[in-house]
This record gives C-alpha cells, structure tokens and sequence, in this order.
C-alpha cells in the first residue's frame, strides 16, 4: 500500500510516522512554501502540487487526485482541516479509485450539516436540547427566539469553527445579529443557513472521542475538556473531562456510540456535547467526521496512536484493541504562531528548543519558516500526569522551559493561563477566557 498525505505540519508529520510504522510508503504532496518542511523531508517521497496560497495546493482537489494516482497510491489521508470533512472531497478520492482514510463520504455528507446531524442523534435518542428550524426569514426567527427564550446563538448548519455564531441578547438585535450571521456562513461554507438554540452562559464544551469500525461497532475513548477558547476556537484541552460527573461521561459516550453507530461510521470521529453546568445536564453539539487537532489528549491516557488506528482500519488491518483503559490525566496547548493581541506573526524560526521529556507535535524547528498563508498553529505542548493537578503543574513547567524566537508566539499567554486560580482550580467555561483572561490583562 502506498498512501498519499494531503495535509501539512505536525498531522502530516503524523501520519508519515505512523504509516511508516505499518510498513506503509508515503507520498507527501505540498505547497511551494512547503518543500523544505519537516514533513517533506520524512515522507518517502515528497511532489509540490502548487503555489503557496491554500485554494491553489491543499485545496485543489482535482490536482491532488492527480498527484495520488500518478505517484502509484492506493489511498489518501486527508488529516483534518483543508478537505477533510468535504464529501464531495472524499467520494471523489473513491471514484478515483482511491481508498479515503476516514468516514464514507455519504456519512460526512450526513454528519457535517448540523441540522441533518440533529436530527439524526434525536432519531438516535441523543438529548438535542431545544433549537429551530432553518431560519428562512427574520420573522421565523422572532418566533422562534421567543419560544427558546433570550439571549440565543445563532449556528451555521452547513459547517463549524465558530463561523456563523452570534449570541443575541433581545430581539431588537435579532435581523442585524441575523445578517451577520448569514454572511459570514455564506462566505465560509457558501451556505448560509442558520438555526437558533439557547444560549447557555454556564457551559463546558466537552466532546468523547470515537473510533468506528464501519459495521455498526464504535469504540468511545473518554471524554475530553475543550472549555478555553477563543472566539469558538479551542486552545487548551484535556482529557477526560473531570470537571463533569462521571455518569453524565459515561451518558455522553453512549450517547455517541448510539449516534455513530446508527450510521455504520468508519474511522476517526468526534461527538460533541455542551455541559450545562447549572442543571447538570448535556446537549449534543455537533459531529466531527474527521481526526481532530486535540487527540492526543486521548493517545495519551489510553497509551494508543489514532493516526496508526486510521491507517490500519483503511489497509483492513486494524482488529479492536482489547482491554482498552485509561490512565492519569492529560493536557495540550496550541503553541500558535500569534503575538499577544491574537494576530499572526509569520517568519522564520531562528530558536526552536521544546521542553526536554515532554510530547511536542509540531511542524517546525530552528530555521523553519511560519508562513502566513495557513493556521497559525505551529505546534501541540502535550504532558500527562497521575491527576489533573500534577498535569496542570507538568504544564507550567513544560510552557516556563519552552524557547522559540524569531516569531511571536502563543506560550506567554499559555504560561499565564496555566498559572490562572481559575484553571488551577478547574473552574472553567466555554466564556473563561473572554470574560475573566480579558479582564485580568487589562487590569494589569
């Protein structure tokens, strides 16, 4: 088998290592800005499929196809981002004659619109919570706004990320908030669909990781904490998700489980949930049809490699690990290519020196470049302890050794949330950082 990896960074680095680990040769496609990547230099063999601007390389899916078939490949890892939860991406890979190493293009189809995916997990007995419908016009909205009651978030059926979300307060905000809302699906998943469900201002955003066998069976692996975040956007996660009772965790993961297996899911995925931490209840969120960029929080307390997982499950190698179990408590910080107002900081690496006995995913080192035409992520700070306390502490640490010049980067504003009372403690939400951070940092 040869397997052709159309992503770039650590996740390609990812599964380089661990097709190589199957015996399995790998052909890297990438950018122009890209040829001199780690990553190039580790795959058996590396082709630049275009330019550095995304829409014209990791998005050209015609030119990817192109490069899996000529280069002699028999399947194609997409990673996550960029195409991998497109289904017309993966039905395209298969109508190439191409195994895709993820979910069937029909359940990407099924899972990645929110609405469709609600629906599914209500047939499925998923606790949904209460939602609208489509909202087709501001009027519908109203209605539908007043029956959840203030303040409500708007979604965008047709995709994730936090595009599309706005939390509207009372109803004479409601058609701007509205507008906003739908322009920004439009132009970031050309659809502009909107749904309303209440807004919860006590929440934990908590999702269980699982694994599908593609007849019907689903390994659940734990729960993870996805709570800090930034504008809907994660950057720190730990698992398991300690902060909720362990009968609601385990009522999550059935929960998935009953989902995913409804649809026969094959591969990597992801069901999330929202944590009411007032009522002591969960909703269901959304499904991730893809490996997601905080899984290694779960490789680590199950002491398993997903990425090996994918691989072997696509080469029909894979045979259910038996015995499965947990242990201690693990955390990962998004090393971002950002200074300390949030904005990219792009160039070239001239210090590179991660903490010493530590897990670091990344795709750079001395003399790398962070370009700026893709996320700014440039690395994943993972460290595991007995409990959450010691893991916090292993993570103060770990961020207080970490050097990197030559680009700003996220690790002092980690360094501070790592030493926070508040996420010592564990008293955390999905609004922490907006509200808490941004008042500290402007007090001092």
């Amino acid at each position: 088998m040869r397997l052709f990896i159309a992503n770039r960074g650590e996740i390609a680095r990812r599964a380089i290592r661990a097709a190589h680990a199957l015996g399995v040769e790998t052909v890297l496609g990438v950018s122009e800005a890209d040829r001199d990547s780690l990553a190039a230099r580790e795959a058996g063999r590396t082709l630049v499929i275009g330019p550095a601007p995304a829409e014209r390389s990791y998005l050209a899916a015609p030119v990817l196809l192109h490069a899996a078939r000529a280069s002699g490949c028999t399947a194609l890892y997409p990673g996550y981002g960029f195409l991998s939860e497109r289904a017309e991406f993966a039905a395209a890979v298969e109508e190439a004659g191409l195994r895709f190493v993820g979910p069937t293009a029909e359940q990407i189809a099924a899972l990645g619109d929110k609405l469709a995916a609600r629906a599914l997990a209500e047939a499925a007995g998923v606790p949904t919570g209460a939602g609208s419908q489509a909202i087709l016009a501001d009027a519908d909205a109203a209605v539908a706004a007043d029956r959840l009651g203030y303040p409500v978030v708007t979604k965008a059926s047709a995709g994730g990320g936090g595009r599309g979300m706005r939390v509207i307060a009372d109803r004479a905000r409601l058609p701007g908030v509205l507008a906003e809302a739908r322009a920004e699906a439009k132009a970031a998943f050309g659809d502009d669909r909107i749904y309303l469900e209440p807004f919860i201002q006590e929440a934990r955003h908590v999702e269980v990781q699982a694994f599908g066998l593609g007849d019907g069976r689903v390994l659940t692996l734990g729960t993870r904490d996805c709570s800090i975040q930034r504008r809907y956007q994660k950057l720190v996660e730990e698992a398991p998700a300690v902060a909720v009772p362990e009968r609601a965790r385990e009522a999550m993961e059935e929960a998935a489980r009953a989902l995913l297996s409804s649809v026969l899911y094959r591969g990597a995925g992801t069901v999330e949930f929202l944590w009411d931490s007032a009522r002591q209840t969960f909703r269901f969120l959304e499904v991730n049809a893809r490996i997601q960029v905080e899984h290694p929080v779960t490789e680590m307390i199950f002491g398993i490699d997903l990425v090996e997982w994918q691989i072997a499950l696509a080469m029909g190698q894979f045979g259910p690990p038996a015995g499965l179990r947990s242990a201690g408590h693990a955390i990962e910080a998004r090393i971002l290519a950002e200074d300390g107002n949030f904005r990219p900081s792009p160039g070239r690496i001239s210090r590179w020196e991660p903490p010493a006995g530590t897990r670091v995913d990344s795709g750079v080192a001395a003399g790398s470049m962070a370009p700026p035409w893709y996320d700014s992520l440039v690395a994943k700070l993972v460290v595991q302890g007995e409990d959450r306390a010691a893991a916090v502490a292993r993570l103060a640490a770990a961020l207080d050794a970490f050097r990197v010049e030559g680009v700003a980067t996220s690790i002092p504003f980690l360094r501070a949330v790592a030493r926070h009372p508040d996420f010592v403690d564990n008293r955390l939400s999905t609004r922490w950082l907006e509200s808490v951070m941004r008042k500290d940092r402007a007090a001092a």
